[in-house]
């Protein structure tokens, strides 16, 4: 995650909030990001193929 980012969310929160909601908000944000390169990159699976797996389970 950039800096930059991490900034942003903290501009958005509340003058007082918990340092948890914060926190958790970054893991999200960084989640995303991580997703939709993950997208960019084709490492993606289709709905058929997803319930194929979880049938195999």
């Amino acid at each position: 995650m950039e800096k930059k980012k991490a900034l942003e969310a903290i501009q958005e929160m509340p003058e007082s909030f918990d340092l948890e909601v914060l926190i958790e908000r970054l893991i999200f944000i960084e989640k995303v990001e991580k997703g939709l390169e993950q997208v960019k990159e084709g490492k993606v699976i289709s709905h058929e193929q997803l319930k194929t797996l979880a049938q195999q389970w």
